[in-house]
């Protein structure tokens, strides 16, 4: 398999979809880890539903929420440039999120002078995006993590394995090659940097027969936080339903199910990503324009997706996707130009009043 397979969308920050018949292909050639899949869920899925099933609810609405002033974090991008950094400051926001893509290992020490620029006093997420390469070559997988664990320790003890490790055009195949990236990776951690904490298993959307696959296994591996890239958007409101039952509250309620039924995981959770994507900006919007919406739509469910985060009581944090990014970010930057949403106004202010209640 060619990394030219997975081609970039520069327009939408991901890669190009692939063609199904691709997709057919790669699956078949790993039949088997799907096999594994198919019979890990018929195990556990009824078990983890019913259980959900008869808890839910339970004191949802009558809990006080409080929220630490890391709660509100934010995903931001070495390619969208210093302007990030007043930005960050003018929000308030003390919760970043970087990536660093293992396809971009020369240019290591430009993500750490770009991390260091946001000043000592901001909590940093290190999220290491995959590529063919480093997921088929374990021995360059653990070369290459233990120098971005060495170049990070200063500036990060909380680095996230992987990302929408669900998705095909992200680089894993199967969910085997997932937990065995993610072997090699804590055998590194555990060996040189015991001190730095691993964040996994970085599902994407409402597909949590993958994460059940990466937390009921028989790897000796351990997550010390789980990461859910939680979006809600095709369904419109974090209040609209998915199979019946699931609206985004009841999809916390089953994620959490899941996390504290696992031995392989501490019962704590990050969103570490979501959005919705903003009506006429195609070709950077990451969906179609049947999914998209205006920005006074988007304002509100912003709203209302943190605030259903913050009322659960079982979410650390969430991480909105991203900064800069016209087609569904806070802040659109073509023409050369910045301009901020309605949603950064409103993102500002709840960061304002959680910092002056805390």
């Amino acid at each position: 398999m060619k990394p030219n397979l997975f081609p970039w969308d520069h327009y939408s920050d991901q890669p190009h979809v692939l063609k199904r018949s691709l997709k057919k292909k790669l699956r078949q050639e790993h039949g088997w880890d799907y096999l594994k899949l198919i019979a890990i869920n018929v195990i556990y899925f009824p078990y983890l539903f019913f259980k959900f099933y008869f808890k839910r609810n339970m004191a949802f609405d009558k809990i006080e929420p409080t929220v630490s002033q890391d709660f509100y974090g934010l995903c931001v991008n070495l390619d969208k440039g210093e302007a990030q950094y007043a930005l960050v400051e003018e929000l308030g926001v003390k919760s970043l999120q970087i990536r660093v893509f293992l396809k971009d290992m020369e240019r290591i020490d430009a993500y750490v002078e770009f991390a260091q620029g946001f000043g000592s006093d901001k909590n940093i997420l290190i999220t290491i995006i995959q590529d063919r390469e480093h997921i088929e070559d374990s021995a360059r997988l653990a070369k290459d993590i233990a120098t971005i664990f060495q170049k990070f320790q200063h500036l990060s003890d909380e680095f996230m394995i992987g990302n929408a490790i669900n998705r095909i055009k992200w680089g894993f195949v199967s969910m085997e090659e997932y937990l065995s990236f993610y072997q090699t990776i804590q055998e590194v951690r555990n060996r040189e940097f015991p001190q730095l904490k691993l964040i996994g298993s970085s599902v994407i959307d409402f597909e949590y027969h993958f994460t059940i696959r990466t937390l009921f296994n028989r790897y000796p591996i351990h997550y010390d936080k789980v990461a859910s890239l939680l979006y809600v958007d095709r369904r419109g409101s974090p209040y609209a339903t998915q199979m019946g039952i699931f609206d985004f509250k009841n999809k916390i309620e089953f994620l959490d199910t899941i996390v504290r039924s696992s031995s392989k995981c501490d019962n704590h959770i990050y969103i570490t990503e979501t959005n919705w994507p903003l009506t006429g900006t195609a070709p950077y919007a990451p969906t179609s324009e049947k999914e998209c919406v205006d920005e006074t739509l988007y304002t509100q469910y912003m709203v209302e997706y943190f605030n259903i985060a913050r009322q659960s009581q079982k979410i650390e944090r969430v991480y909105w996707h991203q900064l800069i990014a016209p087609g569904y970010g806070l802040v659109d930057h073509r023409d050369g130009t910045i301009c901020k949403t309605k949603a950064f106004e409103c993102l500002k202010q709840l960061i304002k009043e959680t910092h002056a209640t805390c």
